[in-house]
């Protein structure tokens, strides 16, 4: 049972009740990931960052152990891997980032091969490839996250897309009316949600999208239950309906559920922003899912 939450004041900040009720949701949901990377997420969240814009990551480190202490979050066990550096917000751009010229049909390609990111070499090629090619660039996904690299290996080897997978959006009126959860089933519940938070095509191949999804999801489910320990059962994307159709998706039979409010997770004004709003759309990857999600069994 969470402590009693109250205002903090921690490093010249003060902490709204809404801002530590934030901080412990993300703690509470983002099961699996390290101490340094729910500091990471929640600096993101909260905008707490250097004048410079590095993240706060080691004083958010010590709120998140005195909240601990005060009984208001439960922290995930210490990991030894002596990784205490934050990551960067954005990858550098270099100007010789690769960018594939195949052309033609993905039956002259196959198959795929789809890596999951988890080298320093690969994590940076990653990074390079969003911020270039990506009309969103490359930012810290929040939460947990699984990353991969496709590969094609004629007529050489070279990548030819990226794919990002990552915790799901806090809340979604569509998609949970859809699911049929109340608050606390949401909170229990959504570490069992992924998010396709990026997509990228780097080639003019035909058919290449729906083909690197249908095989990025091959290895998704095994991937995230050997990375997190959870079972993940529904996945989530957002389309940004002013850019693309999300034909790939659908074609692959992903459930179209409705549209975003038009508001960001930070949005303070209220508003509804039209430039922002996108359609979402769901994929089960299990039988039941939205039962299963809403029932906790």
């Amino acid at each position: 049972m969470h402590g009693l939450m109250a205002q903090q004041r921690f490093c010249g900040r003060e902490f709204s009740i809404g801002e530590v009720s934030l901080i412990q949701e993300v703690v509470d949901t983002c099961g699996g990931i390290s101490r340094n990377e729910l500091a990471c997420t929640v600096c993101e969240l909260l905008e707490w960052m250097r004048p410079n814009g590095k993240l706060k990551t080691r004083e958010c480190l010590e709120l998140l152990v005195q909240l601990e202490g005060k009984g208001v979050l439960k922290l995930p066990d210490k990991r030894q891997d002596g990784n205490t550096k934050p990551r960067k917000r954005k990858a550098e751009v270099r100007a010789n980032a690769p960018y594939s010229e195949l052309t033609g049909s993905v039956e002259d390609f196959t198959p795929l091969d789809v890596k999951q990111v988890q080298t320093r070499e690969q994590r940076e090629l990653f990074k390079d490839l969003l911020a270039r090619y990506h009309y969103l660039g490359y930012a810290m996904p929040f939460g947990a996250r699984i990353q991969y690299l496709v590969y094609v290996d004629r007529p050489r080897r070279e990548v030819v897309g990226c794919l990002q997978f990552s915790s799901p959006a806090w809340r979604m009126k569509a998609r949970d009316q859809w699911i049929g959860w109340d608050d606390k089933r949401r909170e229990e519940g959504l570490q069992q949600v992924v998010n396709n938070s990026r997509f990228l095509v780097m080639a003019s191949i035909r058919n290449l999208a729906s083909a690197m999804l249908s095989c990025a999801l091959r290895h998704l489910k095994s991937d995230w239950e050997r990375q997190y320990g959870v079972s993940p059962l529904l996945l989530e994307t957002l389309v940004d309906r002013n850019r693309f159709h999300g034909g790939c998706y659908r074609s692959a039979n992903w459930i179209e559920l409705g549209e975003t409010t038009g508001r960001g997770r930070m949005d303070k004004t209220n508003r509804r922003r039209n430039d922002q709003v996108k359609t979402i759309l769901v994929y089960p990857l299990v039988k039941n899912a939205a039962r299963r999600l809403r029932d906790g069994r």
